[in-house]
């Protein structure tokens, strides 16, 4: 019975996830470094020199648009879990290795403070569970 649920549950996680995944990429890859204001303000910077700052909105806009294609991949991931198995096991990696590199910036206090603490549990622990999760659920289905 577990394994009848599992599968459903395991699909209807991804696609919430890729919906999250695509709305915050797109406002990164429509809104550049200030973004569209989706999840929150965006007067939280002064440009200095606007043709350095252009040339770093652009990678920003990039990386956005990366992430947009990272949440269509988890949107339609449930289509096929046996096709897309190393393409979402790749995907999990990734965003672990993204949740790690947040403490490149040694501010444990933003890293840990309530506006990234969310994200950083889903990057560092809600990652391998859907890693063993997918593991599961792709192996029982035969």
């Amino acid at each position: 019975m577990l394994q009848k649920i599992s599968l459903p549950a395991f699909k209807i996680v991804l696609a919430i996830l890729g919906a999250v995944i695509v709305f915050t990429g797109l406002n990164r890859a429509l809104g550049g470094i200030r973004t569209l204001g989706w999840q929150g303000t965006t007067d939280f910077l002064q440009i200095l020199s606007e043709r350095d700052y252009l040339i770093h909105d652009s990678h920003t806009r990039f990386l956005g648009g990366v992430w947009v294609a990272i949440g269509l991949a988890l949107l339609i991931a449930p289509l096929n879990l046996r096709a897309f198995r190393p393409v979402l096991f790749f995907i999990f990696a990734v965003i672990f290795i993204g949740g790690l590199a947040r403490f490149t910036a040694m501010r444990l206090d933003i890293v840990f403070g309530p506006d990234i603490l969310g994200s950083l549990v889903a990057e560092l622990v809600l990652m391998p569970i859907l890693m063993l999760w997918l593991s599961r659920v792709v192996s029982a289905t035969g």
